[in-house]
């Protein structure tokens, strides 16, 4: 366990950060104070953190409930390697392993515990907690506890329980959650007491948004990948067969690329997740099962080949690009299948009238940014509750689409379908708008209705936009008890009756290689580098067996690439160098930057290294040798130990007394005057 720090040191120390992130600071500062805590911040936004620096702070256990085996095992690996006590006790450990980890948390020897909610149905887990030193519990991807929610997990129904019977402070987080959402997780979680809510700012700036009508969605997917080529990224599908078939085509093109979906065996879903946390260009082609288990910085794009089914699982897998904070772009497929998918499988569902409206609404707001006319942030934000002006990081604000008064299309669409008694699809509504006498037609005689051939002004294709503009819209929806004739909602009928204008986009289809490219990662001068730095990133991690991020992230390779830091001190200044990592591979990176051996100076030097106190150290530590002798370099000598220059620098004394004290008589007598002089200078005393 570590030693009590106060919480800027310990950020330094252990995370290699001078400051917080936006909206970090004071839920931080909320969870080290014993406070019930709901945090809901975007992904990528250093949740994490919020609940890991205050178990690293001050004595006793974080518990953490995470919900996939692979994510904390992660969040353990990474921890570790900045010399921080965590350990994941769950079913992937041997007997062996699990009872070292539960002496140790009895023992008082972790900092944080992982833990999957799984375990916690339990008795004997209640029992092992109840002997453990433990300060708060903190609850990741918290949303998964609510019904309402987009990836309801049961088991964590427990975590309430867990809660009263030990009497601790919980913090719970969650990336996207709706009121209603919120409202179960307080309910279920903290039981009656009111947590403090931290709302952050939803806005990923730095991700790149863009939708793309399905136009050849094969080669809409590989040419999107074909241009990130070298780059780690995900595709997300619909189906698992999907995922098959699209990994195979990518890997047919020269890509590294493998399926992934909750039908493989557990050895092969574990495989593919080692092989995304180390390989640097990994993509991987998967339903929705993936993602959450890896907490990796540098995924450079996520696709998705389809729609998904509502605007906060939508927003929780792109969140997975670009946590670090660096460009990344995104990019979803959809077409008028995808819609109507999606609406007949929650009308299909077993769920409530009241869910299934809720879910009707969710995936409408997903629509309309789809759909949208203008910037596309504007609407997403909305929907979280934030205003915001348009955001020029958007396929939208680069071409802003052309739009038309599409109320009379819409008209003659709406009344083709209620002419033919909604019980056809799109195809058959636009035979009869188009004119076009098939078989069927004149078999059903509709080639005599008012609404034939009304519509001839546009063609096959431009109604086909029309037709999923309006399912997008919610005026027309696939009806599951008319195997998926498309009839007209309250909506729709109120356009009918002209009750309602609607403005429609020109269906002009935007193909994937037109999307412009996120910002290159460091400007041409420093490329050079900043691969020489990958490359030692990569062979360091394959010695010691991790993924490459956990050394350093690309935002800290990228900083010592533009800085280039020319010695120990500088390095650890960059954001991302904590003193454990500094001493592991400082000077192997710093090697690679100068172009000569750096030299390693002690470890109680290289712990200052970076702060104030390593300026003062050598201060004082060259006045202590020049002084050895006395000032003229006569007297007898009188030797101060470098560990004891250490410790005076690294917690300067705030009196001249306690300086003498620190020294002793003999030492005192021949540098006290000098040392102050130093300390009262460095200190501003």
């Amino acid at each position: 366990m570590s030693d009590p720090l106060d919480l800027e040191t310990a950020l330094a120390r252990h995370f290699g950060l001078s400051e917080f992130r936006p909206g970090q600071e004071e839920i931080v500062r909320a969870v080290s104070g014993g406070e019930d805590v709901l945090a809901i911040m975007p992904t990528g936004s250093g949740k994490s953190l919020c609940y890991q620096l205050p178990a690293v702070a001050a004595p006793g256990t974080a518990l953490v409930i995470s919900p996939l085996i692979a994510l904390m095992n992660d969040q353990v690996r990474a921890l570790r390697e900045n010399g921080i006590a965590a350990a994941a006790l769950n079913s992937a450990n041997g007997p062996g392993e699990n009872a070292a980890i539960e002496a140790d948390l009895v023992a008082g020897r972790l900092d944080l515990l992982y833990m999957a909610p799984e375990r916690l149905g339990m008795l004997s887990t209640t029992r092992l907690l109840r002997k453990a030193p433990l300060r708060f519990i903190a609850v990741d991807e918290a949303h998964c506890v609510s019904q309402w929610g987009h990836d309801f997990r049961p088991d964590y129904l427990e975590i309430g329980r867990l809660r009263a019977a030990l009497g601790l402070p919980l913090a719970a987080f969650t990336a996207t959650a709706d009121p209603a959402t919120r409202e179960e997780i307080v309910a279920r979680l903290f039981g009656g007491r009111t947590p403090r809510l931290f709302v952050h700012g939803f806005d990923r700036p730095n991700l790149h948004l863009a939708f793309a009508v399905k136009d050849r969605p094969r080669r809409q997917v590989l040419d999107f990948v074909h241009r990130h080529r070298g780059e780690s990224g995900i595709v997300y599908c619909a189906s698992r067969a999907r995922t098959e078939t699209l990994a195979a085509a990518l890997a047919a093109e020269g890509h590294p690329a493998v399926a992934y979906h909750a039908g493989l065996e557990t050895e092969a879903r574990r495989e593919v997740e080692r092989r995304f946390a180390g390989e640097e260009a990994l993509i991987v082609v998967a339903t929705v099962a993936f993602g959450m288990g890896i907490d990796r910085p540098d995924i450079r794009w996520v696709l998705h080949a389809d729609l998904p089914k509502s605007v906060e699982a939508w927003y929780q897998e792109i969140g997975r690009a670009g946590r670090d904070g660096l460009p990344a772009e995104t990019l979803t497929l959809y077409g008028p299948d995808d819609i109507r998918l999606r609406r007949m499988q929650i009308d299909e569902s077993t769920a409530p009238d009241a869910r299934k409206a809720l879910d009707h609404a969710r995936l409408n707001a997903l629509l309309a940014i789809a759909e949208a006319t203008g910037c596309r942030r504007v609407p997403l934000l909305r929907y979280f509750g934030e205003e915001s002006a348009p955001c020029g990081n958007c396929d939208l604000c680069a071409a802003p689409p052309e739009t038309f008064d599409g109320t009379e299309a819409a008209q003659k669409a709406l009344s083709a379908a209620v002419r033919s008694g909604e019980r056809f699809g799109a195809g058959h509504l636009i035979d009869i708008l188009t004119g076009t006498a098939t078989e069927r037609i004149r078999r059903l005689g509709h080639d005599r209705l008012p609404t034939f051939g009304v519509g001839r002004e546009f063609d096959r294709a431009r109604w086909q936009g029309i037709f999923r503009q309006l399912m997008a819209h919610d005026l027309l929806r696939p009806e599951p008890s008319r195997h998926g004739a498309l009839v007209l909602s309250g909506k729709g009928r109120a356009v009918l009756r002209g009750e309602r204008r609607l403005r429609l986009r020109e269906d002009t289809i935007r193909r994937t290689e037109r999307t412009p490219r996120a910002a290159a990662l460091v400007a041409e001068e420093d490329a050079p580098l900043f691969a020489a730095l990958r490359a030692l990133r990569r062979k360091l991690a394959q010695e010691a067996g991790i993924p490459a991020y956990m050394i350093f992230n690309d935002r800290t390779l990228i900083a010592m690439a533009e800085t280039r830091p020319a010695d120990l001190d500088a390095l650890a200044r960059i954001p991302g160098v904590g003193a454990v990592k500094l001493g592991k591979y400082g000077p192997a990176f710093l090697e690679v930057i100068t172009g000569t051996p750096a030299m390693r100076p002690p470890a109680r030097r290289m712990k200052l290294a970076g702060t104030q106190a390593a300026t003062l150290h050598d201060r004082l530590l060259e006045t202590a040798r020049a002084l050895e002798r006395g000032p003229h370099g006569t007297d007898r000598p009188v030797f101060c130990p470098p560990a004891l220059v250490a410790r005076i620098a690294a917690r300067p004394p705030a009196s001249r007394a306690r300086l003498e004290e620190m020294l002793g008589p003999r030492r005192a007598e021949r540098l006290a005057d000098a040392f102050w002089e130093i300390l009262r200078g460095e200190t501003g005393d």
